[in-house]
């Protein structure tokens, strides 16, 4: 089985999820996919990625948003 692309350790980037081997936050590369940046432009931007890593990304947000979460009030 291929090791996970994604990895969480609390002393990298305070514990985000981050493409593994690198520093670079899958929320990061959200960000970049939601302001309308294509694939090629965030392999320029960071070289040292593939698109895999992209994808990457994009399955492990589909997979958290399939939990079910509620919001709660407080006080």
């Amino acid at each position: 089985m291929e090791k996970s692309r994604i990895t969480i350790n609390p002393d990298i980037c305070n514990g985000r999820p981050v493409i593994s081997g690198t520093r670079i936050a899958v929320q990061t590369i959200l960000e970049y996919l939601g302001a309308g940046d294509s694939f090629d432009e965030i392999l320029s931007d960071y070289p040292s990625l593939s698109k895999e890593d992209i994808y990457a990304c994009i399955q492990y947000a589909s997979k958290l948003m399939a939990n079910r979460y509620e919001v709660q009030e407080i006080a």
